[in-house]
């Protein structure tokens, strides 16, 4: 059976199928309230791990989730990245990994979540121009003043992978990955190996692929939804697998987690299993 918790970093216990907070709206209006009704929704539901950014509307993502659920309910996860900034008269946005920028990002991001450590944070994307030693430094001495628990990367290689573990202990990876896009099996591969938590971005990707077809006719097969059978298939893929589906609506939000109750038998799963990836 398909277990449906999991423990970050060996001891932080949250339930396997998460939120991702970047579709929601932030700016004021009709839009901004159904975003904190989703958010309120989705622990209501039983979610224990919601992700956002810094980069997700540059901390208004983090304000957004911080005005629906503050005071933060018993176990509830909140993690967030840091390392993109924005630069120049267009805004544009770029990666940042200098270690006082880290530092910022992430005293703004406990102003503005209310928190005094955040229990997990990722780092963006590695900046190619600072040296590692120094990004993941910032964020270990941050650890150190008790301002963080754990410490994930984000779109990272193996080499990446392997690289940080020598300077850190990596609690998480949150890739690129789903039943159609695995490019990342090897990096997967790896932290099924040392028990690190892999959180997939865009986990129900691939739905206008040739495959869309072969995954719907399942999902009719089993009274579901093709975005429950490819979060299903995850789940069941790799017991470290954590997806965070996103949406900015309650219905969508209700489809995806019911896919923690959605058991795909053999025969279906080696029909998903065959089809080929469209990365």
């Amino acid at each position: 059976m398909t277990s449906t918790m999991f423990r970050i970093g060996g001891d932080l216990g949250v339930r396997r199928l998460g939120f991702g907070a970047m579709r929601l709206p932030t700016e004021p209006g009709p839009a901004r309230e159904a975003s904190l009704q989703v958010a309120r929704r989705a622990v209501e539901l039983g979610v224990t791990l919601i992700d956002t950014a810094h980069m997700y509307g540059w901390g208004a993502n983090e304000e957004l989730l911080a005005e629906a659920l503050y005071p933060y309910a018993d176990g509830l996860l909140i993690t967030t990245k840091v390392g993109v900034a924005r630069s120049g008269p267009s805004a544009e946005w770029k990666l940042d990994g200098r270690p006082d920028v880290l530092r910022d990002q992430v005293e703004h991001a406990l102003r503005r979540l209310r928190v005094e450590r955040i229990e997990l944070l990722q780092l963006h994307r590695i900046d190619p121009e600072v040296p590692l030693a120094d990004q993941l430094g910032a964020l270990r001495e941050l650890q150190t003043e008790g301002k963080l628990g754990r410490i994930g990367l984000s779109e990272v290689t193996v080499t990446e992978l392997d690289q940080a573990r020598e300077i850190i202990d990596v609690a998480s990876v949150q890739n690129r990955y789903s039943l159609l896009d695995r490019e990342h099996e090897p990096v997967l591969a790896v932290c099924e190996a040392a028990g690190i938590a892999f959180l997939p971005w865009r986990p129900v990707a691939g739905a206008a692929s040739g495959a869309a077809a072969e995954i719907a006719a399942v999902a009719a097969e089993l009274g579901a939804s093709s975005a429950q059978v490819a979060l299903a298939w995850l789940l069941g893929h790799s017991p470290v697998i954590l997806p965070i589906p996103g949406t900015a609506r309650i219905d969508h939000l209700e489809e995806n987690l019911a896919a923690t109750h959605l058991h795909l038998p053999p025969a279906h799963r080696d029909r998903l299993e065959r089809l080929p990836p469209s990365a």
